[in-house]
């Protein structure tokens, strides 16, 4: 199909629907209010009608015929042919809840309603994925080690900045975790399934987050097959390929590992046996050539590193505090990453307390972040630790140094500290066509100093315009040059 082999499926007749809801009436409507989801109950019913199957629905009670509100019948009675009636012990709600008026949407959960995840490999791996959680974007929370990300957002304070879904249906609020998930509390809406993959499919997703099983040197994971086990995919293949960002979360190994978060740093108690990160995945669920095609960001976090997709693989980005890379990290792996500039993982991620992201991803420290000298003669910018995601940070850059600069009416030498930053790179050209503008209004001489080598490289090739940028190691070199000829 448009040069491209694609494969091609048959559709296939459904003989039976086994479906469930909460009420039915006596001529087959049925209602879902006390239900968690609303699944493919619908188009399931459909499918087997229209293959001349057979729909059996399987309800808590029964109602007298048309007493039920129209507007609530999910499934017109005239598309089932039979109605079972189950006790409550066999129509439980959720695996592990029989009833929560919250996953139904009777009720709203208060907040602090949900405990707090103990710090363990899960909370660290999620605490690090939500680093890169889009405000006012749309994120899908995968089944297993993802879930663990709902909890760290409620713990920061951040459900109401931006919308949590799972691909049963559920759209805004807390998706659950365990036993419980498709569920969710407090939701904005739950839709049918089938709707939500079709959002997912045509690129709604600003993130994904989708746990992983097995790495390989080329990006790809595998989620779907272990020796003779087939796990199977779900809905993995479909959110991978058409979210706009990737997070795949998991521990470095698998079997037996044991972990202690203390003071900041991580301690590797007990290995794991499993090896993880392999030469060669055993089946590819995600392919991360397909991925570098498409131009996917993607990251692999676990509970001791975070690794990157790049140009030509996998390469480490980051590792925790009180980790040894070559005996922790290298030594384990089936395959070697490409290395730079390994960057050390956020001690917040592996301390108690709440970690005060909040502040981070919606840049409530900006206005801080810009001082003029008391003489007005020199901007200081600090840019430590900020990540520049998309064009709304890049305009509140610009309107900030304008609002400084402007009243000034004559040029500010300029020190800029880009120590930790990161510019996503499809606004690079954004960002640095916005230091440029700044340049020729507002600025005489402007010095910026980053440790990170490849941030250096990356910034000087981004800002090259008439002149080479001056970009330093440190800042007192940084001073340095503007405090020559002066």
């Amino acid at each position: 199909l448009g040069g491209r082999e694609a494969l091609f499926y048959k559709a296939f007749p459904i003989h039976v629907a086994l479906l469930r809801g909460t009420t039915a009436d006596e001529a087959g409507n049925v209602t879902m209010e006390r239900e968690a989801l609303i699944l493919d109950n619908l188009a399931q019913a459909m499918a087997a009608k229209n293959s001349g199957g057979v729909v059996i629905v399987q309800v808590e009670r029964i109602a007298a015929r048309g007493s039920l509100p129209i507007r609530s019948v999910v499934i017109p009675g005239a598309l089932v042919d039979a109605v079972v009636v189950a006790p409550p012990k066999l129509h439980p709600q959720t695996y592990g809840t029989a009833y929560s008026p919250f996953y139904s949407g009777e009720m709203r959960a208060p907040e602090g309603a949900s405990a707090p995840m103990p710090l363990d490999a899960r909370k660290i791996i999620a605490r690090r994925a939500a680093f890169e959680l889009p405000v006012n974007g749309v994120v899908n929370l995968g089944i297993g080690m993802p879930e663990g990300v709902a909890a760290v957002a409620d713990e920061e304070g951040l459900l109401r900045h931006l919308t949590l879904t799972a691909e049963p249906g559920v759209i805004g609020g807390r998706p659950a975790s365990g036993l419980d998930f498709g569920a969710a509390l407090n939701t904005d809406a739950v839709i049918a399934q089938n709707q939500q993959f079709d959002f997912y499919d045509g690129g709604g997703l600003d993130l994904a987050c989708l746990g992983m099983a097995e790495i390989d040197a080329d990006g790809a994971v595998n989620v779907s097959r272990f020796g003779s086990k087939l796990a199977g995919a779900g809905g993995f293949i479909n959110i991978s390929q058409a979210a706009r960002a990737l997070v795949f979360v998991g521990t470095f190994t698998a079997g037996g590992l044991e972990i202690a978060a203390r003071d900041g740093k991580l301690a590797i108690l007990t290995e794991g046996r499993a090896q993880k990160l392999r030469a060669a995945v055993e089946q590819i669920t995600f392919s991360g050539a397909r991925a570098r095609a498409q131009r996917q960001r993607v990251l692999y976090v676990t509970e001791r590193c975070v690794f990157r997709l790049g140009e030509d693989g996998v390469e480490l980005a980051e590792a925790a505090p009180g980790i040894d890379v070559e005996r922790d990290i290298l030594a384990l792996m089936g395959f070697h990453p490409i290395i730079r500039d390994v960057a050390t993982m956020d001690a917040r991620i592996f301390a108690p307390a709440p970690m005060g992201l909040k502040v981070d991803l919606l840049h409530l420290d900006f206005d801080t972040r810009f001082a003029l000298s008391p003489d007005g003669r020199t901007l200081f910018i600090n840019f430590e630790k900020l990540r520049i995601r998309n064009e709304v940070d890049i305009a509140a850059i610009a309107e900030t140094v304008e609002r400084l600069c402007a009243p000034l009416g004559r040029r500010v030498d300029v020190i800029v500290n880009y120590d930790g930053a990161a510019i996503d790179d499809d606004v690079v050209g954004a960002y640095a066509a916005m230091v440029a503008s700044l340049e020729r209004r507002f600025y005489g001489r402007v010095s910026r100093y980053a440790g990170s080598a490849f941030m250096r490289m990356k910034l000087g090739a981004a800002l090259r315009g008439d002149a080479a940028p001056h970009i330093y190691e440190t800042r007192e070199a940084a001073r340095a040059y503007l405090e020559m000829d002066r």
